[in-house]
């Protein structure tokens, strides 16, 4: 079950109740770890903020709400392309090797195909089909283990949610991509330029 935005808050001001408790335990043992009650403010809105985000939404989006100071770069780092590279490689690269000993030949050249792509950077599109049980998604987790390895960025998307949670780090299509539920001849992703999720789908080099 995923937290809608609006479910978020009670996390939030949970984890920054326990926050307030252990900066106040290290105070007892060192005066200079402790956080101003207008830096815990804002450390407390930061986090607020990338939660939101997790959903495509920001504390912009609620007037009544401050909005956290972003001047420190270690704060604004973009939570989303951290989120999808602070996988173990190391742990990633064993999976691929034993999951690559288990391909079949017709997976084979598909796992090939699109690995060679993939490295070397000519894109495509591939439409992969067959029977209920033929490794479609086990070719996927192959496919994705190989690629975050070597450090690179895979978005797994499904049509429904319950299809994204076979896929490694899966979301549904609509969540990723902000796409709109009502679709009109005029609808469009809801990204907004230079926005973390913007980032997240630009093109990018390890």
């Amino acid at each position: 079950m995923v937290n809608r935005p609006e479910n978020v808050w009670n996390e939030v001001w949970h984890y920054l109740a326990e926050d307030a408790q252990y900066n106040r335990r290290l105070a007892l043992q060192d005066e200079g770890l402790c956080l101003s009650d207008e830096e815990k403010k804002n450390f407390g809105l930061i986090e607020i903020e990338r939660l939101l985000q997790m959903y495509n939404k920001s504390l912009k989006d609620f007037p009544q709400m401050p909005l956290p100071n972003f001047q420190d770069a270690f704060l604004a780092d973009n939570r989303l392309l951290f989120d999808e590279l602070s996988y173990d490689r190391n742990a990633l690269h064993h999976e691929s090797q034993q999951m690559e000993k288990q391909l079949t030949d017709e997976q084979k050249v598909v796992y090939d195909t699109i690995i060679n792509d993939v490295l070397q950077q000519h894109g495509g599109m591939y439409f992969v089909y067959g029977y209920g049980g033929t490794g479609k998604t086990f070719v996927w987790k192959a496919i994705s283990a190989k690629i975050r390895s070597n450090g690179d960025i895979v978005l797994n998307v499904a049509s429904s949610g319950i299809a994204s949670l076979l896929l490694p780090g899966g979301r549904t299509a609509h969540s990723r991509f902000a796409i709109p539920i009502v679709l009109t001849e005029d609808s469009t992703c809801n990204i907004t330029q230079g926005s973390h999720l913007a980032e997240l789908i630009t093109p990018w080099q390890n």
